[in-house]
């Protein structure tokens, strides 16, 4: 059976929920985001774009660019109520949907064509979607995930567009290589040095030579290329938290040991968070003293995915949670109350430099695998605690 796999992605949804509280703001400059001088560009409307701005971008150089746009620090509880409903007006019509991130959904209609004809669906479904919520939607068609998303991005905004199966390789390859998902700054870069401009030209390069150049990612490359991603549409679930917790083998009072441990925790759960694009708003420390007692505590904070902001919280729990200076057995690290959304979220709060440090963080932890990056204040957690929480001792990176 053919596969129809449709892309909904909202159009610059932060800057619409903006303008669909205060409507006068439609048509103009807008950029959501930190408003110090050190702040970032979290999102921008189309009419900001057309001077230049757009997203992790620094706002003095965004203002510089364009000085009349109107700056908003951002609203993240009315993103979420926005994206929830789109969510139910989704679930209530689609037979199988993925909702991939805060304003992002994926569907698999196949087989609807035999009953009513998938993209006429989908487009009945974008109109509704756009009536009940007020917020512009673009989609995309085609027969796997990839084209599909690669489509939305392209003929955004309010785009609706279907690629005939057959005629993806013809449709991605005068594409720039950065339009590919998950090629990102560095990857295209060591392209362009290499002369691989374009989709078609990254479609010569033989699989070995990426593999050689690129590790595990080199198959995935060539795939992407052509065309080619098998990966399903996987049903929406409410992930209700992250966490990781360790048993000391004995029990012990060695506080600066136990806040090496709980570093190398956090620097595990942050990057489960960005891998699977979730942000946390309630973090939750536990220790369980040698005579079993188990205590908890737990702090409500402004979405995040930074390692530096969580480190910062886990630690201040811990300090006020660790004052009966009894012999501690185990300790963890719970993240809850998660929401879909990339780390482009949490720019609100981040500047430019910690944007590209985790960017690098991130990046050779998906070519080399997140046990080759650690801190240099976890070097003396043991071997056993790192294997408990999915970790090895590799690279340091002081902090």
């Amino acid at each position: 059976m053919e596969r129809n796999i449709i892309h909904f992605d909202l159009d610059a949804f932060f800057v619409a929920v903006e303008c669909k509280k205060e409507p006068k703001l439609r048509g103009k400059p807008l950029i959501v985001g930190g408003q110090s001088r050190r702040g970032v560009v979290a999102a921008c409307s189309y009419e900001a774009r057309h001077f230049g701005v757009h997203s992790a971008m620094p706002m003095y150089l965004a203002l510089q660019l364009c000085p009349d746009a109107t700056v908003i620090s951002g609203d993240m509880e009315a993103y979420s109520l926005n994206s929830h409903l789109v969510t139910e007006i989704i679930a209530d019509k689609a037979p199988l949907f993925e909702k991939a991130s805060v304003d992002e959904f994926y569907i698999d209609a196949s087989g609807m064509d035999k009953f009513f004809g998938a993209f006429k669906w989908a487009v009945e479904l974008q109109k509704t979607i756009v009536k009940e919520s007020q917020l512009p939607i673009s989609l995309g068609m085609s027969v796997n995930k990839l084209v599909s998303k690669v489509v939305t991005a392209e003929f955004k905004p309010k785009a609706s567009k279907h690629i005939i199966p057959g005629d993806e390789k013809d449709f991605l390859g005068p594409l720039a290589v950065e339009k590919i998902p998950m090629i990102g700054k560095q990857t295209s870069s060591f392209l362009y040095d290499m002369g691989v401009r374009t989709v078609a030209t990254l479609r010569e390069m033989p699989v070995k030579f990426l593999i050689s150049a690129f590790g595990k990612h080199g198959t995935s490359l060539w795939n992407k290329a052509h065309g080619i991603d098998d990966s399903p549409v996987v049903p929406y679930t409410e992930q209700k938290s992250i966490s990781t917790e360790s048993t000391f083998e004995q029990d012990t009072i060695d506080v600066k040991r136990m806040k090496s441990i709980l570093i190398a925790m956090v620097e595990k759960v942050a990057f489960q968070l960005r891998e699977q694009k979730k942000l946390t708003s309630c973090v939750t420390v536990k220790i369980r003293y040698s005579n079993f007692d188990t205590e908890t505590k737990q702090i409500h904070i402004p979405y995040t995915s930074s390692d530096h902001i969580l480190l910062r919280t886990v630690q201040e729990l811990f300090e006020k949670l660790y004052n009966r200076r009894m012999l501690i057995r185990l300790v963890g690290v719970r993240l809850s109350q998660l929401v879909q959304g990339s780390h482009q979220i949490s720019l609100f709060d981040d500047t430019e430099e910690d944007i590209s440090l985790y960017e690098a963080m991130d990046y050779i932890k998906h070519k080399h695998g997140v046990e080759k990056l650690i801190r240099a204040t976890t070097l003396g957690v043991s071997s056993r605690v790192r294997m408990e929480m999915n970790m090895f001792k590799g690279k340091v990176l002081k902090l």
